[in-house]
């Protein structure tokens, strides 16, 4: 696409906003600021470096498209290629399943900082800043309860796995100057209906808490709910309702995983309570199909409406935004770039909705304007910022980017 053509679109475009007391310079200026935090096990399928065994905790990953990164260095390699595509300076998340084990067997309770010494040092190289998740799933003592399990031998195993994820994302943060945001998820559950469901919700509670003891300033943890999982269908214990009372009264991050809940909720709704009683949010963007099914991010009316409550409500920057969906049955490159260029098409749009004006009309209850002006602003030409935005950045504007990741195959991941 020719520079002078981008220019002179975002130019119509930015008086187009200005007529409606938009300013579009500011705007990306924020959009530059914001960072998303690309989901490393994207580019594997949720393998990890441990061992090739099937998913298990009731999730799972469909699909056997060729070129699948089958260690550290084409993880790695392939992480450095998604970054020449997308616009902004970025994060990863790493679940602890990607530690760098130098092809030696550590289990769970055994992971410590040295297993991820390279991903520091790797992260630096790249001027990237990392996240972390501890990884309660796909192992021999997962089964359907972990954290809130009864054998204390096995409860206890988990508690010191996710003691020991703490303590490296805590080192994370302090080699980056900047705190790591560290997950916690488990998947525990029943497929059947039991009868003492208030007994694993207060074991969990009480595991989290001895988890949360050790006082650590290089990390920052949040919370995720799911609503079922693949074999656990009839009760999860870490419910919405639980996490949200738990981070309300430990004012802890909560989770928001835009598929883990009931189908005709709207997660945005959550947003503006949630923000009155927990200090901040951790967003995992997904699209689900019928459940969790972790399809790749799109433009959709969800995604959309999230962000632009957290921007109605001025709370965008009390929320870190990152990316969770795992899907091979398409190119994986291609995956990364179209569910976060669709997550950054959002936050734009969210950001270039006439707020002010909006405010001013439901103040004084002029009701009709405010909606007319909600449905105006849907086609106002923010499709010529987000271009000039990537023009701006050096990467490919518009479909440009599906010809370099052909390309990427071609010469990469087509020979793996």
């Amino acid at each position: 696409m020719k520079t002078e053509l981008i220019e002179k679109a975002y130019a119509v475009a930015k008086e187009r906003y200005a007529a409606v007391g938009v300013d579009t310079d500011a705007v990306l200026n924020q959009l530059q600021a914001q960072q998303i935090s690309l989901h490393c096990w994207q580019t594997d399928d949720v393998v990890g470096f441990e061992r090739n065994e099937a998913l298990s905790g009731g999730i799972q990953t469909t699909g056997n498209y060729p070129g699948r990164a089958r260690n550290i260095d084409e993880v790695r390699q392939d992480i450095e290629f998604v970054k020449t595509l997308l616009a902004g300076n970025h994060r990863l998340n790493l679940h602890e399943i990607y530690g760098d084990f130098g092809g030696k067997f550590v289990d769970r309770d055994q992971c410590g900082v040295e297993h991820f010494q390279s991903w520091i040092d790797w992260a630096k190289e790249q001027n990237m800043k990392l996240d972390f998740n501890s990884s309660s799933f796909s192992h021999p003592k997962s089964g359907s309860l972990t954290l809130s399990n009864p054998d204390k031998a096995i409860r206890d195993f988990w508690i010191e796995h996710t003691k020991r994820c703490r303590r490296i994302a805590d080192a994370m943060g302090k080699a980056q100057n900047d705190p790591c945001i560290m997950n916690i998820w488990v998947h525990d559950g029943s497929k059947d209906m039991p009868v003492q469901r208030k007994k694993y919700r207060e074991i969990l509670a009480a595991s989290l808490d001895e988890i949360m003891e050790e006082k650590l300033d290089g990390v920052k943890n949040c919370f995720e709910a799911k609503l079922f999982g693949i074999g656990l269908e009839s009760y999860t214990v870490g419910s919405h309702d639980f996490y949200t009372a738990y981070c309300a009264t430990r004012k802890q991050m909560y989770t928001i995983d835009t598929g883990h809940y009931e189908q005709t909720e709207n997660v945005s709704d959550f947003v503006s309570t949630l923000l009155m009683y927990v200090p901040e949010l951790m967003l995992h963007v997904s699209r689900p199909v019928r459940w969790d099914s972790d399809h790749v991010t799109i433009m959709n009316d969800q995604t959309l409406d999230l962000f632009k409550e957290l921007v109605r409500s001025d709370a965008l920057d009390r929320a870190h935004v990152g990316l969770d969906y795992f899907d091979a049955s398409i190119n994986r490159i291609g995956a990364y770039i179209i569910g976060a260029r669709a997550t950054q098409k959002c936050i734009l749009q969210a950001l270039l909705e006439p707020k002010e004006l909006l405010r001013k009309y439901e103040d004084n209850g002029q009701n009709f304007e405010r909606l007319a002006l909600m449905e105006e602003a849907k086609s106002l030409p923010f499709g010529a910022v987000f271009d000039y935005f990537n023009l701006k950045n050096n990467v490919p504007v518009g479909e440009e980017f599906i010809a370099a990741i052909q390309q990427y195959e071609q010469d990469v991941t087509s020979k793996r």
